[in-house]
């Protein structure tokens, strides 16, 4: 399978019966079923590009809005937006993710005795790495996630991904996509000026975000097409404080609610500097799991990046008061692949 191209923006699938509200105190806490079918069936975006589909949102990013991103480049400088790679990440071995692992299989000492079998005294190191896709700094692909055995577009999820990896909307098509403008909402910063840090189990509400745009001003001002990040501050924690639960444990995050303006902006994508994207423990008393992620990836078609950091951008957005700037942020492209590790780079 090649690359895809983004699609002419489609029209908006008209939502069927009222709309959810988005008021975390309207949920009914004792049914996500009924919460999480409800936004799925207002917000679902299938058929919205074609039955062909694989790219979902990301059809938004159109060349003009890359021509206009990168004329936010200004000053030059460079952000990198990832997390390290190594043992000393967040993971705990839950459904086997694991830290990487990173091995050489040749070294200096190899080149220093001259057992590497080179000619003419050349020597040279080579090495190998194993981890899971999602370990840490990632996108979330389409076929990550399923909504009642189905898939993004209204595919079986069974004819979507197989042992052998995504077979239809394989993490190789956003390769040459995720290039667009980026806007920090660091509603961290707005909502807890004294720390820059929500605290864990904080649900981001759609009031919540607008108001940190309307805070931050012009520069944050969100629409069609843009990569949206969103810090929490939970990433500045944990390094201050130890990983403890960041994998998988309590965060702050966005709401169930907030599903429906992820769909009426038409941003492209949206990442945080959590785990989970998503506040946790989810916002129900009865068994829930990532219900957000259950609306927006298999029925949205939205792509959702975790564990980003968003910190030395928090800080230059803050000293300059400009919020949006050129996002790079390409997945690898991993044939088949459900999620993807990245060095997004914001370019100020």
């Amino acid at each position: 399978m090649t690359e895809a191209t983004a699609e002419p923006v489609g029209e908006p699938v008209e939502p069927q019966g009222p709309r959810p509200s988005e008021e975390p105190a309207d949920l009914d806490r004792t049914n996500p079923e009924a919460e999480i079918g409800a936004r799925a069936e207002a917000f679902r975006n299938w058929g919205r590009w074609g039955e062909e589909d694989v790219l979902g949102t990301l059809n938004f990013i159109e060349p003009q809005k890359r021509v206009d991103a990168a004329a936010l480049v200004r000053e030059g400088t460079v952000i990198s937006l990832s997390q390290s790679f190594d043992t000393n990440g967040p993971q705990k071995g839950w459904r086997r993710r694991t830290n990487p692992v990173h091995t050489m299989t040749d070294t200096g000492v190899d080149a220093e005795r001259g057992n590497q079998g080179f000619p003419h005294g050349i020597g040279g190191a080579d090495d190998v790495i194993a981890m899971p896709l999602q370990c840490s700094t990632q996108w979330d692909g389409l076929g990550h996630i399923f909504d009642h055995g189905m898939a993004w577009n209204g595919r079986r999820a069974g004819d979507v991904v197989t042992s052998e990896g995504d077979l239809v909307t394989g993490i190789e098509h956003a390769a040459s996509v995720l290039v667009s403008r980026g806007v920090l909402l660091d509603v961290g910063r707005h909502l807890r000026p004294e720390t820059g840090e929500l605290p864990d189990g904080y649900a981001v509400t759609t009031a919540d975000l607008e108001d940190t745009i309307q805070a931050q001003g012009a520069s944050a001002t969100v629409g069609r097409g843009d990569i949206v990040l969103v810090r929490t501050g939970q990433l500045a924690r944990a390094r201050r404080d130890g990983w403890g639960d960041y994998a998988g444990g309590p965060a702050p995050g966005l709401s169930l609610t907030t599903a429906g303006w992820l769909h009426r902006t038409e941003i492209a994508a949206i990442a945080t500097d959590t785990w989970g994207f998503e506040v946790r423990p989810n916002e129900f008393g009865a068994p829930a799991f990532q219900p957000l992620h259950q609306v927006v990836i298999p029925n949205l078609g939205l792509t959702i990046g975790e564990m980003w950091d968003l910190e030395a951008l928090g800080a230059a957005c803050a000293a300059s008061g400009r919020y949006d700037f050129l996002l790079s942020a390409a997945p690898l492209p991993i044939t088949g692949a459900v999620g993807s590790p990245i060095n997004p780079v914001a370019i100020l």
